[in-house]
């Protein structure tokens, strides 16, 4: 089964959809570099929707290992960026979600 909450995206298959946390970084002599210095992409990320599986050989779908409201690390260069409504979002396919943060 698919999740879509508030938007306008659905992942098909074994995709999930991500919207970044981006934390300010506070360097070792306590200066705070905010979100608009150029970053590289961010590496964590809370689960807003979850495509239905990754299809099998055998016909059946395999359940997803994380669920709405997840809180995960993924491969830096891995998702590809979207905007839906002026919001970013990040479309990643489950085999490059690393951990669930708990």
């Amino acid at each position: 089964m698919s999740y879509a909450i508030y938007m306008k995206l659905k992942p098909l298959g074994d995709h999930v959809i991500v919207k970044p946390i981006v934390q300010d970084e506070v360097t070792k002599s306590g200066i705070v570099l905010p979100d608009t210095v150029d970053k590289e992409k961010p590496e964590k990320g809370e689960v807003v929707a979850v495509g239905a599986g990754k299809l099998l050989d055998n016909g059946q779908t395999a359940p997803m290992s994380v669920k709405l409201g997840d809180k995960v690390m993924f491969k830096k260069y891995s998702p590809d960026e979207v905007k839906v409504d002026g919001v970013e979002y990040l479309i990643i396919s489950e085999g490059d979600v690393l951990a669930i943060l708990e």
